[in-house]
């Protein structure tokens, strides 16, 4: 794809804000005049006593550069200078990098010279026109190549500044957007992939998400907070939402007979501040929230993090980091108060509350399944680290329309579920994904590769992640026979995309010795849900040339001195770094 990128046009400097609108003041100016009409002047208006001072927030020099680029003009408010770059098929300016992001648009220099595109599709749920759609954009005006993220969402990467408006044009025109799918924004909500058709659910977690989206897409409010804002809802399903990774993680619970005066039925409990880069899982909040409440409780959690994070340094902005100063009682206290209600105190380990039934870990996201539905069925699908063609996606909307109902679901790990798929064409549909590249079929090594974007297209990524991790499935899956699913993230830097820590085998992409100068640090014993646990690092700086020897001694180590039935992580678990760092070295 040629380019031909100009300098943009010299902007215009930005002119004071007097805090009112063009309309405002109109409005003023009408309504003085009728004052002055009528004989009536200031003089006639004697000052109200002064009441007490209102809390003012940080100095606008203590902000931090992004709060006041914000500041300067609302991003939303930049898209006339997108359209003058697309114009002149202009570079951005360093400001109009920030604020565009609001459209979804990250500019790639200085590995490419073009935007990527996120998209905001609310619990990862697409219809097959949309699949077309999105397809014929990335053909035509991009590289050719749609991945899908760890939020269950779609980025469209390598896109001329000339093309973004016709871009964001056709991604509204089949009813997508991308508002605030980058920067300072709650970013894609995420559900079970499966909600509404998953027969162990509690409950179909999809009103929510959609109710909660149409709340975040509707005001300005909500697209102003002092950093990103992750959050998902997860509806008891047998595939996990991983909502424990979450600022905001709502989980659906069911709560038995009982002599507290608690109603008997389906409830949520909420967990704060996760942010597994941090080395962090979401907490529980000590509270059961009732259904018809969860959006507004979500939404003064938003609102007092938006009002009370710190927008002085950016690397304590997280929501993490405000709970960790005021503690979760206080903050439970603050949220009541701006929101006008009372929650249910009770702890995680109540006896009132009824245990789940089975486990949400596994690869439980790929294969064929039987819905809550008579005689239809899902079938997960496994997109080697989350990346297809144009004409892969239009294939796959083919499916969807051919033996099911065309409609799509798309997953955190990477990968996609067709649902509403007669038993009698399981077999047909599932051969025809396996033979357009997208197995099927359970394998306890491939299904749990997770990738992050990597150097190819990331600025910050230390090492080709999506290459390596193809390379590593494939040597690993001739080498090394597993008979229990083993997660393996693969991610370019410390901003942890791929969320390293929470893999059974997590990789961080470094500068190391050997022909790439690409290596990376190994963490061991990650996990999520019932096995949440940050992982360890063992080995630092491994050269990518080593990687796969190195792997391949674990796995066989594992299987070799493991106790009978026990899983990678429980494994990893049960030792020690300096034990693992024996064993694996000797293997």
């Amino acid at each position: 794809m040629s380019t031909n990128l100009l300098t943009p046009p010299t902007r215009a400097a930005a002119t004071p804000d007097d805090g009112f609108s063009g309309e405002q003041k109109r409005y003023l100016e009408g309504f003085f005049a009728a004052l002055n009409a009528k004989g009536i002047s200031f003089g006639d208006l004697a000052p109200a006593p002064a009441g007490p001072a209102v809390p003012a927030g940080p100095n606008l020099d203590d902000l931090t550069k992004e709060e006041r680029i914000k500041h300067d003009l609302h991003p939303f408010d930049a898209i006339e200078q997108l359209m003058l770059d697309a114009r002149w098929n202009a570079k951005p300016d360093p400001e109009s990098i920030f604020r565009f992001k609001w459209n979804g648009l990250f500019w790639l220099s200085p590995v490419k010279d073009g935007y990527m595109c996120r998209l905001r599709i609310p619990g990862g749920v697409v219809k097959s026109f949309q699949l077309r759609e999105l397809a014929a954009i990335s053909r035509e005006l991009t590289s050719g190549y749609i991945q899908i993220t760890t939020r269950n969402n779609f980025q469209i990467r390598l896109i001329e500044p000339k093309n973004c408006p016709e871009v964001l044009r056709r991604i509204q025109s089949v009813g997508l957007h991308s508002k605030g799918a980058g920067a300072d924004n709650i970013r894609n909500i995420t559900m079970n992939p499966c909600a509404g058709y998953d027969p162990m659910e509690l409950i179909d977690v999809r009103p929510f998400v959609n109710e909660l989206a149409t709340h975040i897409i509707s005001s300005k409010e909500f697209y102003d907070l002092p950093r990103k804002f992750n959050i998902a809802f997860d509806g008891g399903g047998l595939v996990s939402s991983v909502e424990d990774t979450n600022d905001i993680g709502a989980s659906a619970v069911e709560i038995g007979e009982n002599d507290q005066g608690i109603e008997p039925g389906v409830w949520f409990r909420i967990a704060l501040g996760g942010v597994t880069g941090h080395q962090t899982f979401a907490s529980d909040w000590g509270v059961l929230v009732k259904q018809d409440e969860l959006i507004k409780v979500t939404l003064a959690i938003v609102r007092v993090f938006i009002r009370d994070g710190d927008r002085t340094n950016r690397k304590k902005a997280r929501l993490k980091y405000l709970l960790e100063e005021r503690g979760f009682e206080k903050f439970l206290s603050d949220v009541e108060e701006l929101g006008k209600f009372k929650l249910l105190r009770l702890p995680a380990d109540s006896p009132v509350q009824l245990a789940r039934k089975f486990s949400q870990q596994g690869h439980t996201h790929v294969g064929a399944y039987p819905q809550k539905q008579d005689g239809l069925h899902y079938i997960g699908a496994s997109v080697p680290v989350g990346q297809m063609t144009a004409k892969q996606m239009e294939r796959i909307a083919d499916i969807a329309d051919n033996y099911g109902t065309g409609e799509v679901r798309l997953t955190v790990w990477q990968n996609f579920i067709i649902p509403n798929i007669p038993a009698a064409y399981v077999k047909t549909a599932s051969k025809a994904l396996s033979k357009l590249g997208f197995p099927t079929e359970q394998s306890p090594l491939r299904n749990g590769f997770v990738a992050c974007t990597g150097n190819r297209y990331c600025k910050f990524a230390a090492s080709d992640t999506k290459g390596h991790a193809i390379a590593m499935m494939d040597y690993l899956d001739k080498r090394v026979k597993l008979d229990k699913p083993v997660n393996i993230h693969f991610t370019g830097c410390a901003h942890s995309c791929a969320q390293h820590f929470m893999g059974d085998v997590g990789l961080l992409g470094t500068k190391a010795k050997g022909e790439s100068g690409e290596g990376y640090h190994i963490t061991v014993g990650g996990g999520f849900g019932e096995n949440r646990k940050v992982g360890r690092q063992i080995f630092s700086a491994v050269p990518f040339e080593s990687l796969g020897t190195t792997l391949e001694g674990m796995l066989k180590c594992y299987l070799a001195k493991r106790e009978e039935g026990e899983t990678f992580h429980t494994f990893c678990n049960r030792h020690t770094v300096g034990q693992l760092q024996e064993l694996f070295s000797n293997s």
